[in-house]
């Protein structure tokens, strides 16, 4: 069965690029954002990796690390490193998995028969730091993953987590938040003193509430 939202992300101990990964144990009390691309020595991942080694100031801000996968083998990642800073111009910066026995792609789900029968998909996880599965994306082999989107959701997952509000559609931090509609008005009173426009009683906007 695919893991689905609320589950504890499997635990793992791989090869990577960064020497072998426990899981877990690497993720800490940090945000995860595991994903896998088909294999090495392809164009599109090659540009993917490049912009999350140039992202990791923007994970780092958020208690996030980035960790990638693939099923090729460890020397073939080693010798795909040069041609990722050569290309991009930003050096790897993040472990890259090594899941030749496919462990790791199995129990996440990435291998899609019917897309392809030994390649993993492009999928995106994020992992909270209770090692709870937030968010799964899949995006097909040519299609490149949008970064800026999975920064957009990890705001709205911290800030929802924080504050009891919701983030409406097209969302960038910093934009207007709907209050969610399990706290009634008196209470959201006291949470939002600065008031909100109540638009229908369950559609209440309201100030991003941390800015």
């Amino acid at each position: 069965m695919a893991l689905q939202l609320g589950d504890t992300a499997p635990d793992f101990t791989q090869e990577s690029t960064d020497g072998p990964i426990h899981f877990h144990d690497w993720a800490g009390d940090n945000w995860v954002i595991l994903f896998s691309h088909p294999a090495d020595f392809t164009p599109v991942c090659t540009t993917e990796l490049g912009e999350v080694s140039r992202l990791k100031p923007e994970f780092e801000r958020r208690n996030t690390k980035a960790i990638g996968l693939s099923v090729d083998p460890l020397e073939d990642h080693t010798r795909w490193v040069g041609d990722i800073e050569e290309t991009q111009g930003c050096g790897l910066n993040f472990p890259l998995l090594a899941d030749a026995d496919r462990s790791v792609s199995e129990a996440y789900g990435m291998i899609h028969p019917n897309a392809s029968g030994t390649n993993t998909v492009r999928s995106v996880f994020i992992i909270d730091p209770a090692k709870k599965v937030r968010l799964t994306i899949t995006y097909p082999p040519s299609t490149g993953r949008n970064f800026a989107e999975i920064l957009r959701v990890l705001d709205s997952l911290q800030l929802t987590d924080s504050h009891k509000v919701a983030t409406p559609v097209n969302w960038q931090d910093g934009d207007d938040v709907i209050i969610v509609p399990s706290i009634d008005n008196e209470k959201a009173k006291e949470l939002f003193p600065n008031g909100w426009d109540e638009k229908k009683p369950y559609l209440r906007v309201t100030k991003q509430p941390n800015k």
